[in-house]
């Protein structure tokens, strides 16, 4: 213990900041119902490496920066450190109280030593004797004598080892799997649609019920009657609506305390969690805490199942609803986790996937969350940076992509952490599913794009939208239209034109470019060029519904006047071009031109700086233009581009091209600019994630130095 205090004054010495693991003292004790609070999350439990050269463990507190007085606290001993409910003697449960002082219910440590973690969870001192040894299986004096625990757990096998690798390997990935993954918790009994509707009437009469909103904006507001366009500009802008309060809820609907009373639609989420060889340590605990924050976030209605991969995949426990019991077996399970192995992320994918496609009940929201910080070695050849491309999509199984006419199964949102992770693979898989790629640069932000994540899918309010326009007038065809990643076509005749949504969250914006032709008209003072009509299905109820706007009409004078240029249309072409300059300079840079590249995004700069939006200081051109400066910042050297210039220029071109917010960098931060596409309720997740881990942004930045202390390259 005292080496461990002179790392912590040494640090301070150095100006560094430096957190002692928070002990149960710093926070009150669960309530009367034994619930598993936030508090749950500060206890990680897994075997981790004491050696020297690595930082110790942060772990926030609500009241910022301190040194705990004492790791052995009166609260420690009344609350079991890893189901964070209270020990009471006489209460049916044994208790085991380890040579460190800290006290534990001997099921919980038992199921911990079992899945091999010989060290105290609190204090992470290493145990001599622990609750399997033979020595320690009678319950000593004092203790409630339950024979049938005592039975099982002398029939537990013992802790298994590798006696090729210094760590122990969890018994946890060595049981069984079911061949079919159709063991998945039954649904909670959902409220009809009928339910739904009298709910909806009862509560928002003066509201309007309508889940989309449709915008158009022309290019130009007139047109002179003589002139003709080949290239006209018809912009087709969206919003979900925001999630509706409701006061008389059905006792069924779905319950999100966390958030807001408010019902939603119930989500099956699965987490495909790299705990390779390079996770250990700080990362590992990190992502077990930023995991605790996704257990306590989710609702009874929702279920949730874990992948844990290495150089093999393994399921923790089958698709669970969120529950107080779901919860604390959850936690339990991640906590168990322990980092040894390769990388080997596409049979990760394939037991994500293949437990999506086995499920007997589905709930509306499905999605998958893939978190790596290495390249898989065992499926694709070769990097990102290698000049022979490889084939990603050998990464992901057919089930989730389901090739080119069937269209997104279940998207993966992909989280590339740290300098070493295989950019260009995580962001070839979710552009391939339909999910986005965020890119984690430091420790600190592991949970922080956990939750803005989160706090999107779980807000889903529309489903399976599809966009078309429909030419009004004879002589008008859609010549080509600009959605990005989404898919997209037009009819043969030129009549029509479709974009493939799919899913929004409450309060999204999806913003489409038709290009049209307008034709010379000689005695009429306006032209009907455009009508637009979205199909969806309300994610809620389940219904399908039909939305149309009205016609998109331009002005015919018969004198050229001075046409008003629409900022909105100028706004969203500059937001398209950005995006190909982006990618433009992506491949430049992947051929060693990084000069080039820094070239490419300079000019773009400088056209960007002559719009209309620009000069009337639009918010999104001001963002465009800081991103792609940092951009430019990261291709100062080859080095520098590879350890995050590449993985920062992908995940912008996944937020641009799904307009949807992503991580990049070392802050997921809502106030910041390039934030363009975060919707409220990824901003209220991210200010509960927040707040939970340091209280105040400051702080945040301030433990930063010591997260990256231990990764940093020694001096030569």
């Amino acid at each position: 213990m005292g080496s461990k205090w002179r790392k912590a004054k040494l640090a301070l010495g150095r100006n560094l900041c430096v957190y002692v693991p928070r002990t149960l003292e710093d926070s009150p004790p669960p309530d009367s119902t034994d619930r598993l609070s936030d508090a749950a999350l500060l206890s990680p439990v897994g075997d981790w490496d004491m050696r020297p050269s690595t930082p110790m463990t942060p772990t926030p507190s609500s009241q910022g920066l301190r040194l705990s007085k004492s790791l052995s606290s009166k609260s420690s001993k009344q609350t079991c450190s890893i189901c964070l409910t209270k020990m009471k003697k006489g209460g049916g449960h044994a208790l085991f109280t380890a040579e460190c002082s800290h006290s534990f219910h001997f099921h919980c440590i038992a199921s911990s030593v079992k899945h091999g973690n010989h060290v105290c969870p609190v204090c992470r001192a290493k145990w001599k004797e622990n609750p399997l040894q033979a020595s320690s299986l009678d319950p000593p004096v004092g203790w409630p004598q339950n024979n049938a625990l005592m039975t099982a757990i002398h029939r537990l096998p013992p802790p298994h080892r590798d006696l090729n690798r210094r760590h122990i390997v969890p018994r946890l990935l060595h049981a069984p799997e079911p061949g079919v993954f159709d063991d998945d918790e039954l649904l909670d009994i959902q409220p009809t649609c009928a339910e739904i509707s009298s709910c909806n009437r009862s509560s928002a009469d003066s509201k309007s019920t309508k889940t989309i909103e449709i915008k158009t904006f022309a290019e130009l507001s007139t047109v002179p009657q003589s002139k003709s366009y080949d290239n006209f500009t018809v912009l087709v802008h969206l919003k979900a609506a925001a999630t509706v309060t409701r006061t008389n809820q059905s006792r069924n609907l779905v319950n999100l305390p966390q958030l807001s009373q408010t019902p939603r639609a119930p989500v099956d989420l699965v987490t495909v969690l790299d705990i390779s060889g390079s996770m250990a340590g700080t990362k590992l605990a990190l992502l077990k805490r930023a995991m605790g924050f996704v257990i306590q976030s989710l609702s009874s209605n929702d279920r949730l199942s874990v992948i844990a991969f290495s150089s093999t995949a393994r399921r923790l426990f089958p698709l669970r609803r969120m529950t107080e019991t779901g919860r604390q077996q959850a936690l339990q399970a991640v906590n168990s986790l322990v980092a040894n192995g390769g990388t080997n992320i596409a049979e990760g994918l394939r037991k994500g996937a293949k437990l999506m496609e086995d499920r007997r009940e589905k709930n509306p929201v499905a999605s998958i969350i893939l978190l790596s910080d290495g390249q898989d070695t065992y499926t694709v050849s070769g990097s990102g940076g290698n000049q022979t491309q490889p084939n990603y999509q050998l990464l992901l199984p057919f089930s989730i992509h389901g090739g080119d006419n069937v269209g997104f199964q279940v998207p993966v949102h992909a989280f590339g952490f740290g300098a070493d992770h295989d950019a260009s693979s995580m962001h070839s898989v979710s552009q391939i599913s339909g999910g986005t790629f965020s890119f984690i640069e430091t420790e600190a932000v592991i949970q922080d794009a956990f939750a803005q994540c989160i706090g999107g899918l779980l807000s889903v309010v529309v489903q399976e939208l599809q966009v078309g326009v429909q030419c009004v007038h004879p002589s008008v065809h859609v010549g080509s239209l600009k959605a990005g990643s989404y898919p997209s076509r037009v009819m043969a005749d030129g009549r029509a034109g479709f974009v493939d949504v799919g899913d929004l969250y409450a309060d999204e914006e999806r913003d489409f470019l038709f290009s049209v032709n307008v034709p010379a008209e000689s005695s009429r003072n306006e032209t009907c060029l455009l009508k637009v009509r979205c199909i969806y299905k309300d994610a809620l109820t389940k219904e399908m519904i039909t939305v149309e706007s009205e016609q998109v009409r331009v002005a015919r004078p018969e004198v050229a006047g001075e046409a008003v240029i629409s900022i909105e249309v100028d706004r969203q072409k500059n937001r398209l071009q950005a995006a190909e300059a982006m990618a433009q300079a992506r491949s430049a840079a992947e051929q060693g031109d990084l000069a080039g590249a820094v070239s490419i995004l300079e000019s773009f700069r400088q056209q960007l700086s002559q719009t209309v939006s620009a000069k009337s200081h639009d918010r999104l051109c001001i963002a465009l233009d800081a991103e792609l400066k940092e951009m430019q910042e990261r291709m100062a050297s080859r080095h520098v581009y590879k350890a995050s210039g590449r993985a920062y220029i992908l995940s912008g071109l996944s937020s641009h091209s799904w307009q949807r917010a992503t991580a990049r960098g070392d802050s997921v931060d809502s106030s910041s600019l390039v934030q363009a596409y975060q919707t409220p309720s990824m901003a209220e997740m991210l200010t509960r994630s927040q707040a939970m881990l340091l209280g105040s942004p400051s702080a945040q930045r301030l433990v930063q130095p010591l997260l990256s202390f231990g990764s940093q390259p020694k001096p030569r």
